[in-house]
């Protein structure tokens, strides 16, 4: 039953379009682009660490946050053989899985031990036999990224004389 003076097909009072801009703009407003999030950066650098536990060789900690939209930090370490390099990613894994950080996704050619990839969101990390490394070149790709100025324990590092294992796998 309809009160009186009340119709059954009359729809509620319109809104005052007065206030429109100011709701539009509180529903798009977004971060500023000149304050970037650091997001990611400390899981980047405990993966750092673990990598390094496993000997990682030659790292690099990238800063793309200005240049792609998938995560804000990539980690790019190498290994001596195939071996190492699938147990650098195993030790970044179970050791951040041990702190409660698991990968979105992980990719890796195991059975060549050429490259293996563990995406964390805010940050990935790439491992490489060295010369996979080389050939792929991610901090040429990414070249415009900011380095993070990592400590880098001389035993991390390849001396340029050495000779390394080079059979990539086509």
């Amino acid at each position: 039953m309809n009160e009186p003076g009340m119709t059954k097909n009359k729809s509620a009072p319109k809104r005052s379009t007065a206030n429109a801009p100011e709701a539009r703009t509180r529903r798009t407003a977004e971060p500023s682009p000149s304050a970037p999030t650091t997001e990611g950066l400390d899981g980047a650098l405990r993966a750092l660490e673990l990598g390094l536990d496993k000997k990682g060789l030659e790292p690099v900690l990238l800063d793309v946050r200005q240049l792609c939209s998938f995560c804000n930090y990539q980690l790019v370490l190498s290994g001596r053989s195939d071996r190492q390099v699938d147990a650098i990613a195993d030790g970044i894994e179970a050791g951040l899985k041990a702190e409660g950080l698991r990968p979105i996704g992980a990719e890796a050619a195991r059975s060549s031990g050429q490259w293996a990839l563990l995406d964390y969101g805010d940050f990935v990390v790439h491992v490489f036999l060295h010369a996979a490394r080389e050939h792929y070149d991610l901090e040429g790709l990414w070249n415009d990224a900011p380095r993070i100025a990592i400590d880098v324990p001389a035993d991390a590092r390849i001396p340029i004389d050495e000779q390394y294992e080079s059979s990539l796998v086509s």
